[in-house]
């Protein structure tokens, strides 16, 4: 069988029932708290928020910035989200339906970002350097980088096997290669743990990391 990567049409499919699940927005949950401890997000700045899904981690940093741009391939994910927007009257979030690493033109407005972030979406790029040097291009100099994945699993962690992934990352050679495409200050810190039954029907746990890096 074919695997894929990144596919949006699956995404699309669980759009709807994304947010019923209690480990996932428990997780966004950390994931936030996590970034807004670690890059303390202003009323000045300009984000952006890659992978975005359904908005879990961008409408809890929104109250806290400018504005911020919720950037995903999965159409579904963002009409949910957009929905969010409408309901909560929420006017700094701007979905947009993009893909940053094939994509020529940018996503965003032409002016530099003062900050960036994702969650649980870095596994999920083919190539991992391609798409850091563009996010560091989307960066103003001295701009922060803050995305949470997964450390290095046992390759069960996914339940869909048919799914193209890295499985998770190893710190000291993520540490190089934020370094090759232009960050400096490389920090990580683990967030928390998710314990589940995985693929294989084992009992694991698997640490989910905040790294944040400065564009040089």
């Amino acid at each position: 069988m074919t695997k894929i990567w990144n596919s949006s049409e699956r995404f699309d499919r669980s759009a709807a029932q994304w947010d019923e699940n209690p480990r996932r927005t428990a997780l966004a949950e950390n994931v936030a708290k996590a970034i807004m401890e670690a890059v303390t997000p202003g009323s000045s700045m300009r984000a952006m928020e890659f992978g975005c899904g359904t908005g879990l981690v961008t409408l809890a940093l929104a109250p806290y910035l400018k504005s911020i741009a919720a950037i995903d391939t999965s159409e579904e994910m963002l009409a949910v989200l957009q929905k969010k927007i409408e309901t909560l009257d929420i006017p700094n979030v701007q979905p947009i339906q993009a893909d940053l690493v094939h994509d020529t033109l940018s996503p965003v407005p032409s002016e530099s970002l003062d900050f960036i972030c994702s969650s649980m979406t870095l596994h999920h790029i083919a190539d991992t350097c391609a798409l850091l040097e563009k996010l560091c291009g989307l960066l103003r100099p001295d701009g922060t980088l803050a995305m949470a994945d997964l450390d290095r699993e046992d390759g069960f962690f996914h339940d869909d096997g048919t799914e193209e992934v890295h499985h998770g990352f190893e710190r000291p050679a993520l540490q190089a290669m934020l370094e090759k495409a232009g960050f400096r200050n490389v920090a990580f810190r683990t967030v928390c743990e998710v314990k589940k039954i995985n693929r294989a029907d084992r009992e694991a746990v698997y640490p989910i990391f905040l790294v944040t890096a400065v564009k040089a």
